[in-house]
């Protein structure tokens, strides 16, 4: 199995056997002793991840206010957009908004606690958290329908602590109910690469009988192609590892190339109405650019710099995370088949070594 997404796991949950004595150590002291105390990865400082800038410790548990819940973190995945938080690369966006913080966005797990005046929860439920953590509900792209875009956005693991750790807390009306043929592992990935991929496809406005390229088969690329195929569209797959083409060809893509022959593929049979860039790359962004035909839609999920040759008329569109509305959309076509998952595990103690990966050159350069 590919390693991606790549999933941290709670150590109260599927862990080795040799770790079982200190998990219960750990539980038994802190029930005997009534020390509300988890286990997390906290972000001490912005830096290089080699440098160590997380450290796996022991915090006091959240608690959880009146409008929100606490939920026992089954699995949460690993997003590159961790990586670029924590070394730095998003402080132009105000973000990690404070120190300590512990990252981690797209979360499932087990309500443990609901507060006061939360609706629609109960203790008990199988749930998921996405990035989208809070809006104002108030602003103009709240009421029209794109919260995800309020300025007032509270963002999980980026402005408010996220899900690298054994609990988390969320405001009731922002967690999803998994479906019941789902498990926390395979869903976690879908707050995430699910959402923005799925979100990705609609902003298009891809269409049947169109051709689409994907530009970086990572966790969100391996799922805009399946989306992309849901809508009707022949689907080309472009990266640099060809074990990430062959997911391609496993999900579905109808056609997988290494970057460096895309370009005559498609000057032979036909440039693509859409080119989706979730490579984090300056050459893919460029390399889109050159692929996508006149009047096509060049779709950003990345930084990049665009320049734009107005008489090729192309349109230029950005597209972030999504509503809560393309969460449960997202959810349902998962539970129903019509997209899957790859991913592996790992535990919640490992959380360094895992971004360490993510920096390697060749087979993990393209993962987001």
């Amino acid at each position: 199995m590919l390693q991606l997404p790549l999933l941290l796991v709670p150590s109260h949950n599927h862990i080795p056997l040799n770790h079982r004595a200190n998990d219960f150590y750990f539980g038994f002291c802190k029930n005997f002793l009534n020390v509300n105390q988890m286990k997390a990865q906290l972000l001490v400082r912005v830096d290089k991840i080699e440098n160590h800038p997380l450290r796996y410790t022991t915090v006091e548990d959240p608690k959880p206010e009146s409008d929100q819940v606490l939920i026992k973190v089954k699995a949460c995945g690993v997003c590159h957009s961790n990586l670029h938080m924590i070394e730095g690369e998003f402080k132009h966006f105000g973000i990690p908004s404070k120190l300590p913080l512990i990252p981690g966005h797209e979360v499932t797990g087990v309500i443990e606690e609901v507060g006061s005046l939360a609706e629609g929860v109960q203790r008990g439920d199988k749930v998921g958290v996405q990035v989208l953590w809070k809006t104002d509900g108030i602003c103009e792209f709240c009421l029209s329908g794109r919260e995800n875009l309020c300025l007032k956005r509270q963002t999980t693991g980026e402005v408010v602590d996220g899900g690298f750790a054994e609990y988390m807390v969320a405001p009731a009306d922002f967690v999803h109910h998994l479906p019941e043929n789902l498990g926390f592992e395979e869903s976690a990935p879908l707050f995430c690469p699910g959402i923005t991929g799925y979100h990705a496809v609609k902003k298009a406005k891809v269409r049947f009988g169109q051709r689409v390229a994907v530009i970086g088969i990572g966790g969100v690329g391996h799922m805009t192609l399946q989306f992309a195929k849901l809508a009707g569209a022949e689907t080309i797959a472009v990266d640099q590892s060809e074990d990430k083409l062959k997911l391609a060809k496993d999900v579905g893509a109808d056609h997988a190339f290494v970057a460096d022959n895309v370009e005559a593929f498609v000057e032979k049979t036909g440039k693509p109405d859409v080119a989706f860039v979730h490579a984090p790359s300056q050459k893919a962004v460029e390399q889109a650019l050159r692929l996508v035909k006149r009047g096509g839609t060049l779709l950003m999920g990345v930084c990049g710099n665009t320049l734009v040759s107005f008489p090729e008329e192309h349109s230029i569109v950005g597209s972030v995370i999504g509503t809560r509305q393309d969460m449960n959309e997202t959810l349902k076509l998962a539970s129903i088949g019509k997209v899957k998952v790859d991913w592996t595990t790992y535990k919640l103690s490992e959380v360094e070594d895992v971004l360490l990966k993510l920096k390697l050159p060749k087979e993990f350069r393209l993962f987001r």
